[in-house]
């Protein structure tokens, strides 16, 4: 997979190498060259310097075969813009904004843009919005069999309640993040876009339960 970060700072540079050391191709936007420095001499990626927002930029650093994007600079308006710009006129479809001011990340996730909040940011959150299928489980029991896991849903259960996709794949909701907080499901709850759901499953059937839901509703 080919993932592009905007913002080579402490955060950008540490996403950068762990993503590269898991076998990803990678490259990593920044107005200052003396920035990639902190990738340090055995980072292979790809180094473009300019303005992470632009666009002719976002293709140098190959963003129209991306299949994610990070933008974790320092600012918020240009983490958010880039996002946007990412997502909406590149079709990426795993994005993912920091946002030093959580009040703002509320408004964000509105818009569609998944958020991590500086103050509760990790590494693995980060990695976590932009490669779901790869990311570790939540939970899992002792034996290893249960597991609680977040679950990229397609498009197309917008609007469905959670009962449906518990049936549709033998699975429970376990709790539901929307916009940035978690939310326990109802029997009359409707999946919003923007919601992050997390499953509890038989570990076995993560990759069954990732098949289902990568479909709409009408392709079950």
């Amino acid at each position: 997979m080919h993932i592009v970060i905007m913002g080579c700072g402490r955060v950008g540079s540490a996403l950068a190498r762990t993503l590269e050391k898991q076998g990803h191709s990678v490259a990593i936007v920044d107005q200052d060259p003396t920035a990639f420095r902190r990738l340090g001499s055995g980072f292979a990626g790809k180094r473009v310097t300019g303005v992470g927002f632009d666009q002719d930029t976002l293709r140098e650093a190959g963003i129209e075969e991306a299949d994610a994007f990070a933008a974790v600079s320092s600012g918020d308006n240009s983490n958010i813009i880039a996002a946007r710009v990412a997502r909406e006129t590149f079709g990426v479809e795993n994005v993912a904004a920091r946002i030093y001011d959580p009040r703002r990340a509320e408004v964000y996730q509105r818009l569609g843009i998944p958020t991590v909040a500086t103050v509760r940011w990790t590494a693995d959150q980060m990695l976590r919005r932009l490669l779901p299928s790869e990311a570790e489980p939540n939970w899992q029991d002792a034996s290893g069999a249960i597991q609680l896991a977040e679950v990229p849903v397609a498009a197309g259960w917008f609007g469905q309640r959670l009962s449906r996709l518990e049936q549709a794949a033998e699975v429970r909701v376990g709790f539901v993040t929307r916009l940035g907080v978690g939310t326990l499901p109802t029997p009359e709850m409707v999946l919003q876009e923007g919601d992050v759901v997390h499953l509890l499953m038989r570990t076995a059937d993560l990759k069954a339960v990732e098949a289902v839901f990568a479909k709409g509703p009408e392709e079950n």
